[in-house]
């Protein structure tokens, strides 16, 4: 039986993600140091994991179709874990291009909307004045 998802385990689990993706981004700011990478992979399996459930997250990545892509996000994430950091990072992303390939538009399509938000179409357009060289 699962556990029920209330508010609370949803916000851990986005802090977890969050802060996952803030270590892989450090660490691999910091030459792909294989701690950090490490760390920053457990904490955003493990967020995923409170988000959407163990077995919501357990069927999405190991349904047939999407095989290829977990082996490839697994493995890369077992390899960053032996120290291997570079190699991991490559094929972990490969993995998740391969896993979210479907939801990539969707993202995409979404940050493109934040530009017709009043506040934000202005500081974009600030942003694009003053980097001109001209």
């Amino acid at each position: 039986m699962e556990m029920g998802l209330g508010g609370g385990h949803r916000g851990i689990g986005v802090g977890l993600v969050g802060f996952g993706l803030f270590f892989v981004f450090f660490g691999m700011l910091l030459y792909f140091d294989s701690v950090l990478l490490a760390f920053g992979n457990i904490l955003f399996l493990s967020g995923l994991v409170f988000i959407i459930g163990f077995r919501r997250t357990f069927t999405f990545f190991f349904q047939r179709p999407k095989l290829k892509g977990t082996s490839f996000f697994l493995g890369g994430v077992l390899i960053v874990l032996m120290r291997w950091p570079l190699l991991g990072m490559l094929l972990e992303a490969y993995g998740f291009i391969t896993l979210f390939r479907s939801f990539l538009p969707v993202a995409f399509g979404f940050l493109g909307s934040l530009a017709n938000i009043p506040v934000l179409s202005k500081l974009l357009q600030r942003v694009g004045d003053s980097s001109s060289m001209v």
